[in-house]
């Protein structure tokens, strides 16, 4: 793995910024915990209705598509994308003209405060199959409030500070896959934590004031969800990775590798969610969804599993509100009980089409975006009762899942980075 340092002053300069961070920013995918549930003070206020002209307080032109979230640091919005290739599966263009974005956008005004461009290392996946359901720029930056982190794939790790300032750049793997490159980096104490499993079969843990390489475990296949650190009862620390047939639970300061577990022998994208120390992850088209309970040690496969219901989302994580998961995935609607693993709802959500961004909670209602047919509100309860839906006029791709800020929802599309709220 290549790593390029920076110049030590702009990390430092970089920290003047840690008072902009708190507890409540969304500077992550799915918010604080990687939950997707927004506390009180930032859900307060959210609309339950949208459109065009009705309830949009700004929207900022994205220099191209993407697929990741948009996420907040106090008075700022990061957001990827990506230009100059794939944009048209008829005429895709060249490689060779591929672009990384990463834009730093004023949160109150929707201006761009700045635009980091970086050249795609090739050869890339060409824009055929199943890329150009979401393309080049599908991981959703986070930050610890001094800095944002970007991972681009092949492309590598990009740390920047809050202004904009380079400070490092890492590669963690260079394969590629006809599916691409998807899982979100996630902050651990001093390491940034990289789901590298279709760059170099491996997570990788990189300090994330240097970009150097701490710990690496090797044996990731074929996954494409984000990790979690889940905090146990005892006080310590278990990274959970889930993976084709199998998940890991593992020291998140050492690489150290706990514990094992079976799991559904297809691949994944769902990302790993919690409940105190229970997880629960989800597989792609096999349907199987486990409860898995952490801090145990070995193949745990007969001694922690919990419950195993054949039912899942393929691509959107699945939420946790009040003992109970849900999701929307392909015009269906699921809710589970995570005691019994018992599913309590399955309903059709018509006229919707695909969903792959992820369920957000607001002030008691579930937030659900599809691809091409606007965003489904429903009651965060059994019944999942609908309450609306809203259509922005936009005709590009939906496929980042919402940030929930003070009041507000910010939703990007392959054209728009959008800030609905009053």
């Amino acid at each position: 793995m290549k790593t390029r340092v920076f110049p030590t002053a702009v990390l430092a300069g970089a920290c003047l910024f840690v008072g902009l961070f708190s507890g409540a920013d969304w500077s992550r995918f799915r918010g604080p915990q990687t939950a997707g549930v927004a506390d009180e003070t930032n859900a307060a206020g959210v609309p339950l209705s949208w459109e065009a002209d009705e309830n949009v307080v700004w929207k900022t032109a994205l220099p191209g598509p993407g697929a990741s979230s948009p996420i907040v640091v106090g008075e700022r919005v990061f957001i990827t994308s990506y230009s100059g290739y794939g944009l048209s599966k008829d005429e895709p263009g060249e490689q060779s003209n591929l672009r990384h974005h990463l834009l730093c956008v004023d949160r109150t005004s929707g201006k761009i405060l700045w635009e980091k461009t970086t050249k795609a290392k090739l050869p890339e996946k060409s824009y055929e199959g199943f890329m150009d359901f979401h393309g080049y720029a599908s991981s959703t930056p986070t930050s610890d409030g001094q800095a944002v982190f970007a991972f681009f794939g092949r492309s590598g790790v990009y740390a920047y500070s809050l202004d904009g300032e380079l400070l490092w750049q890492a590669d963690v793997g260079t394969k590629i896959h006809i599916w691409g490159s998807g899982a979100s980096p996630i902050l651990y104490k001093d390491l940034l934590i990289v789901n590298a499993s279709i760059e170099s079969g491996s997570v990788i843990a990189l300090d994330k004031r240097t970009g150097k390489e701490q710990w690496k475990v090797s044996g990731i296949s074929e996954s494409w969800s984000t990790p979690l650190v889940v905090t146990l009862p005892n006080g310590k620390d278990e990274l959970v990775v889930s993976m084709h047939s199998k998940i890991f639970g593992i020291d998140p300061a050492t690489g150290e590798k706990l514990w094992t577990c079976a799991s559904v022998k297809d691949y994944v994208c769902p990302s790993v969610i919690a409940h105190e120390d229970v997880v629960f992850v989800s597989s792609g088209r096999r349907p199987l969804t486990l409860a898995v309970r952490c801090g145990g040690r070995g193949d745990v496969s007969d001694t922690h599993v919990l419950w195993e219901l054949k039912k899942t989302p393929a691509v959107p994580t699945p939420l946790y509100h009040d003992g109970h998961l849900y999701w929307l995935d392909k015009r269906m609607a699921a809710c589970v009980n995570v005691k019994t693993g018992k599913l309590i709802t399955k309903k059709r959500v018509n006229g919707l089409g695909i969903v792959y961004a992820s369920m957000v909670l607001a002030d008691g209602r579930l937030y659900a975006i599809s691809r091409e047919k606007g965003t489904v509100v429903m009651a965060a309860e059994p019944s999942m009762k609908e309450l609306g839906r809203n259509d922005l006029g936009d005709e590009s791709i939906f496929n980042g899942t919402p940030a929930v800020d003070d009041g507000q929802l910010l939703i990007r599309s392959d054209r728009y980075l959008y800030c609905i709220g009053k």
